[in-house]
């Protein structure tokens, strides 16, 4: 019981950084991650919160991943949907949270905002492997990504890279609807779509090995 709550404590550790890094590659003002750029504009056109556009989205891909696992559904395969729900909620919660406490962070140039742009990409970086390490729970977007995968036999990496231009070109027909202009979808939205793999490729090999992980774990308990 200790192990199994150490790797939900530390899944959860990995989900408020993550919302942590999308927070503030949004405050470096350069776009926001190919995920929350939907979210995003929807946020800044409405009276909804950047947390609640999110979990939003989250229960439209929660939903979609009961569609596709029709005729191949399995106690496991819903159970691992259905855990995607409450961490949904405190993924939207913590979103929240960080926008308000970097509510007053405003770059002064543009080399600020690249600098901030690339620590909001280590810390979702860093969030992703601590997501990923402890092998609990699925986010909505990677189980959606997933289960099409595996519906249309198709390689994880092609869908997902699908997936996130689908959201972006959805992202600026949105903006450009909405307020006349292209909200949320910049050059750093691009930057953060490029390195992301590679920073999270480097954590998870040269920093947090599986040694280094049990260290981590250890430490939860």
């Amino acid at each position: 019981m200790k192990k199994i709550l150490a790797r939900y404590l530390i899944f959860t550790v990995g989900l408020y950084l993550l919302s942590l890094g999308i927070v503030l590659i949004i405050r470096s003002a350069l776009g926001t991650t190919p995920i929350s750029s939907l979210n995003y504009v929807v946020s800044l056109n409405t009276s909804l919160s950047l947390g609640t556009c999110t979990f939003i989205q989250n229960l439209f891909l929660i939903a979609a991943q009961f569609w596709l696992i029709r005729g191949n559904s399995s106690r496991k395969k819903i159970f691992e949907i259905l855990m995607q729900l409450p961490f949904s909620f405190v993924f939207g919660v913590f979103i929240d949270f960080n926008m308000y406490l970097c509510n007053n962070i405003t770059p002064n140039s543009y080399i600020t905002s690249i600098i901030l742009l690339l620590i909001g990409c280590v810390v979702q970086s860093t969030a992703v492997v601590l997501e990923v390490k402890p092998n609990v729970v699925m986010m909505s977007a990677e189980g959606f990504v997933k289960y099409s995968a595996d519906r249309y036999n198709k390689e994880f990496g092609k869908i997902k890279r699908k997936f996130d231009i689908f959201l972006v070109v959805l992202a600026v027909l949105a903006s450009l609807v909405m307020s006349k202009h292209i909200q949320g979808v910049r050059e750093g939205t691009v930057i953060a779509a490029l390195i992301t793999g590679t920073i999270v490729t480097f954590i998870s090999q040269k920093l947090l090995t599986r040694r280094n992980f049990n260290k981590i774990r250890n430490i939860a308990r």
